[in-house]
């Protein structure tokens, strides 16, 4: 008994000291990635529709900041897909890749004149692409529209209507029947005694060159975008007064007519005014305004609102899919993965 009693403690000394002896496993080469950052804003859902465009786990992101006032933004992808957008006070346009490097694209973006006073908005606003996918620009302190050729040279578009000096083109946006259509706000005017025209316009460019004023009647229109089908014509009113959005019908000549108020914010108390707007495939309509990025269904229902952290004054649809949201907010530039397709250029 005693003799087996001792083996046994033999054994179990034994098998303690090899199991001890064995070395210790590496640790693991595949560590657990670290957490995405927070949404750099919120999303405020109006009305259930909205899950069909937001994703439930959809994020905004911040991806650049230390900009003064950005906007025009526009997807390009001849050189390599990048965002091209304007930083208005600093008279430039940047350019902004996948990759996360932020570069300098265009100074002076807008005005070649001499020193504006500190704080001036003179630089390109509104930016898009023409079929060959020549930029266009919009520019405040020129007080013109012009093209960006391939070899680097700039061709004017329209910079006068009928003998006088346009206020400040702002926004633009092509029809598929080769037709420029743009918004003359005063914004870019640092001296608005130097105002020629009497009006605040929306114009056609048609391919023949020859200018046409559309309407007249708002006070501060900006951002515009068609609807799919091209029979609608959206435009912004930044008019503190009177924050609406109007609808046009785009008759085949290219004129508009019975324009109606598509929705109004003006009793909002949120910073922001309408500004630039953009249309998904679906019809729905992204405005910015009070607060962020309002979306309507193409019937004018408010179906939420994507609010960065800072206030948009513009928006453009990115990357391949062209289901990226991106954002202009004033000193940074945002993003928003969506579930629908975007129209643009």
């Amino acid at each position: 008994m005693k003799r087996r009693f001792v083996r046994a403690l033999l054994f179990i000394a034994f098998s303690t000291v090899i199991c001890c002896s064995q070395p210790t496993p590496p640790p693991s080469s595949q560590q657990a990635a670290p957490p995405p950052p927070p949404s750099a804003g919120s999303i405020v859902e109006k009305d259930p529709a909205l899950k069909g465009i937001v994703p439930l786990d959809a994020r905004i992101e911040k991806l650049a900041d230390g900009f003064v006032f950005t906007e025009g933004p526009v997807w390009v992808r001849e050189g390599g897909a990048a965002l091209l957008f304007s930083d208005i006070p600093n008279n430039r346009i940047m350019k902004w890749t996948p990759a996360g490097t932020v570069s300098e694209f265009r100074k002076p973006s807008g005005y070649t004149g001499p020193p504006a006073p500190d704080g001036s908005y003179v630089g390109s606003n509104g930016l898009t692409l023409d079929k060959e996918g020549r930029l266009i620009i919009c520019e405040h302190g020129d007080r013109r529209v012009t093209r960006l050729e391939k070899d680097g040279k700039l061709t004017v578009l329209a910079d006068k209507y009928q003998g006088k000096r346009l206020n400040s083109p702002n926004d633009a946006v092509y029809k598929s029947d080769g037709s420029l259509y743009f918004t003359d706000p005063p914004y870019g005017l640092f001296d608005e005694k130097k105002k020629e025209l009497a009006f605040q316009g929306i114009y056609r460019l048609p391919a023949d060159g020859k200018l046409q004023l559309l309407s007249k009647e708002l006070t501060r229109p900006n951002g515009l975008a068609f609807s799919p089908d091209e029979k609608t014509l959206y435009v912004a009113n930044s008019d503190p007064e009177k924050k609406i959005w109007m609808a046009y019908d785009v008759a085949a000549t290219g004129a508009l007519s019975k324009e109606h108020v598509f929705f109004d914010a003006t009793a909002e108390k949120e910073e922001g005014l309408p500004d630039g707007l953009k249309v998904d495939t679906q019809g729905n309509v992204y405005c910015t305004g009070p607060g962020g990025v309002w979306i309507f269904s193409p019937n004018g229902k408010h179906l939420g609102t994507i609010k960065p952290t800072e206030v948009p004054a513009n928006c453009h649809w990115g990357d391949a899919e062209g289901k990226t949201l991106y954002m202009t907010a004033r000193s940074g530039l945002y993003r928003i993965r969506l579930n629908v397709v975007g129209l643009r250029p």
